[in-house]
């Protein structure tokens, strides 16, 4: 497929998708939803990428939200559909992937900009980015996962105070109460991503995708049920046999997806 808003790179196991509408700071209009389904559903399901980086083009904007202007002629059930939706096709998508996703934060992360951050399993951030959930300001809250993932990541409390006051954080600040893992300088931005992702490659790719779905689980009233279920699962695979047999081997593990 030719993408018309995202530029997408497959090197060395990792695919890049970058959203490609920085004249308009990468903002998510419906067709770039569309694209963003087709990019990542295809990742997840190409034995030869192992994880995905995910950010936006320039240095301005991540993603500073969604197109508005598309909002315009909503009514009350055509907004829950749309909300419904564009959840399914990339929100949760996203979030229960079977492949690490992480968020290259370069800019702004704003409303569904941070909500897609949000999905990812890992947030990188420059040291210029800032993030924040508006919604309020435009009689509206988050409807793309905002309201659930900034509170399972920072608490109900820091959820309350950004999503209520609608008031932008700054990278150092998200930091501090957990809604990214790293901040760095710009330029640095994707090495790090980079770096930390080759490192998950290293290890069973089955294993990993048990590891999201048991930790998405988290706080759910079976949580520890898919745990062990998913513990279980592993056995059934040649990869767990062979990591078995290579620590007792002390040697490295060849793992194949198996």
């Amino acid at each position: 497929m030719e993408f018309q808003n995202l530029l997408i790179e497959d090197k060395n196991r990792i695919r890049y998708i970058t959203i490609n509408r920085e004249s308009k700071l990468n903002a998510l209009n419906r067709d770039t939803i569309a694209e963003l389904h087709t990019a990542f559903a295809n990742a997840f399901s190409n034995k030869a990428i192992g994880g995905i980086i995910i950010t936006g083009a320039g240095q301005k904007a991540f993603v500073a939200g969604a197109d508005i202007a598309e909002f315009a002629d909503l009514d009350t059930e055509s907004a829950s559909r749309l909300a419904k939706e564009n959840q399914a096709k990339v929100f949760d998508l996203v979030a229960n992937g079977s492949k690490p996703v992480i968020a290259a934060i370069n800019g702004y992360a704003l409303g569904g900009g941070l909500e897609l951050a949000l999905a990812a399993h890992i947030r990188i951030a420059s040291t210029t980015a800032k993030m924040g959930l508006p919604e309020v300001t435009l009689g509206l809250i988050p409807g793309y996962g905002g309201t659930q993932r900034l509170s399972k990541l920072v608490g109900s409390g820091k959820a309350f105070e950004m999503i209520l006051t609608a008031d932008m954080i700054t990278a150092d600040e998200a930091y501090l109460v957990g809604l990214v893992n790293y901040v760095v300088e710009p330029g640095e931005i994707i090495a790090r991503a980079e770096a930390l992702l080759n490192k998950m490659l290293q290890r069973a790719p089955l294993a990993l995708a048990a590891a999201i779905a048991a930790i998405n689980a988290a706080g759910a009233p079976d949580g520890f049920d898919i745990e062990i279920a998913e513990f279980g699962k592993c056995f059934g695979n040649k990869d767990t046999k062979e990591g078995i047999t290579a620590f007792l081997e002390k040697r490295k593990p060849d793992f194949r997806g198996e």
